[in-house]
């Protein structure tokens, strides 16, 4: 199933994946929560989120959302068919807006929002315990310029965060994973919005 995904992924041209060492990390992550609540900002073309999968019992449910059809209509292809999964081709703000009641174990953030944006919004949906996990914190060939900047922000609003402990993971893309160490909901973080760039980064 991911050898296919990934091969139609080279056919299309998409190049935003994330890279065998994550998707591992993700598999192992997914399979220390048994039945599991899992929520994915960025399907791209399924491949992390096959990995994902691949580390889920039969009772864990996996959330996945993209705005992109053409690219999502891959992984709908070869994963579509699990009853344990569910896709939403929206923009990933407007979930993260709209999932107020929901709680998830383990949120990997591969899109804008839920990283550079709504950073607040999903954190409040991550349990205690639960895990939130970003790669592409490492220097990228795709960044536009100005992202460094970006990234540097985002690590440092991570790293200030009372109710998180974080690992910053020289290692595949640059891995950070946090775990949600007590809950503040309602309480004032200076989380800071950032404006889309015109090239999508993860």
């Amino acid at each position: 199933m991911l050898g296919q995904i990934q091969r139609e992924s080279e056919i299309m041209g998409f190049e935003m994946a994330s890279d065998s060492l994550t998707g591992a990390l993700l598999r192992t992550l997914a399979a220390s929560k048994p039945a599991g609540q899992f929520l994915e900002l960025g399907t791209g073309t399924g491949i992390a989120t096959a990995w994902i999968f691949d580390g889920m019992d039969q009772d864990s449910r996996l959330v996945t959302v993209d705005n992109d059809d053409k690219v999502v209509s891959i992984a709908k292809k070869y994963l579509g068919y699990d009853r344990r999964l569910t896709f939403y081709l929206e923009d990933g703000s407007l979930l993260l807006e709209r999932f107020t009641d929901r709680q998830f174990d383990l949120i990997f953030a591969d899109a804008w929002p839920g990283k550079y944006s709504h950073l607040e919004q999903a954190l409040e949906l991550l349990k205690v315990s639960g895990l939130y996990v970003i790669d592409d914190m490492l220097p990228q060939p795709n960044w536009p310029e100005g992202h460094a900047a970006k990234v540097d922000q985002l690590v440092r609003q991570l790293e200030n965060r009372s109710d998180l402990k974080i690992t910053k993971m020289n290692w595949s893309t640059g891995v950070i994973i946090a775990t949600k160490i007590k809950d503040l909901k309602g309480a004032s973080h200076a989380t800071i919005e950032m404006q889309p760039e015109n090239e999508a980064v993860g």
